[in-house]
């Protein structure tokens, strides 16, 4: 009996010791389905950096780069010509404006220049006019001088006398008031002789820094 008891103990041992734990069976299978996913990924990441580390890749993002520089090139290409529009037109102002306030100091003084011409051309007319017992008289020297001082300040303010005798007649510098007839002695030699040469000076003109501030008033051949 006692020996029928110890079988049976051994044969239920075996029998729970064949038999495994369910949840025992349901980590290993969580644990290989992990193992199959990650394996996967793995695979997959593999596959991926060998992809993006192929020659093909390579190329194409150094196109990329190539392309990103000519546009950044062309970019720099228009600011710099903008650029220099910008500082040309800013230059080309400067100067303008440079010369425009030249021309304004220059030629400011012209009204009142004008003004003391006609003083100026009383004294040639009274000069002119004066008697040759009188020339050598010391106080008509003293009132001349200040002729020659007004000329002497104009000419300090670039104004100069417009040259008229034996000139051809220039309409941009002359105002013709009286036309003579030229002389005809068979010969051309003479420049009076010829027509539109000026033969007489009836009143000076005068330019002032090269520009006309008051025609000179002659008389021309015809």
């Amino acid at each position: 009996m006692k020996e029928e008891n110890e079988k049976s103990s051994f044969a239920k041992a075996s029998e729970d010791k064949g038999k495994k734990p369910a949840s025992a069976d349901l980590s290993a299978e969580a644990q290989g389905a992990k193992a199959e996913a990650t394996g996967g990924k793995e695979e997959l990441n593999v596959e991926e950096d060998k992809s993006s580390s192929s020659p093909f890749a390579t190329a194409r993002v150094i196109e990329e780069l190539k392309k990103q520089v000519e546009e950044y090139k062309k970019l720099k290409d228009e600011y710099l010509a903008g650029w220099q529009r910008a500082r040309a037109d800013l230059l080309n102002y400067k100067k303008e404006e440079m010369e425009r306030i030249g021309d304004i100091l220059k030629y400011a003084n012209m009204d009142s220049i004008l003004k003391i011409l006609p003083i100026l051309d009383n004294f040639e007319i009274a000069e002119n006019k004066l008697p040759e017992d009188l020339k050598n008289d010391e106080s008509v020297k003293g009132i001349l001088q200040i002729k020659n001082q007004i000329l002497d300040f104009l000419k300090l303010q670039g104004v100069e006398e417009v040259k008229t005798a034996g000139e051809k007649f220039d309409p941009n510098l002359h105002e013709v008031v009286e036309e003579i007839e030229a002389k005809d002695n068979g010969s051309t030699n003479s420049p009076q002789e010829k027509p539109g040469i000026i033969v007489e000076e009836i009143q000076k003109g005068y330019k002032i820094n090269g520009r006309l501030l008051r025609p000179a008033k002659v008389k021309i051949s015809k």
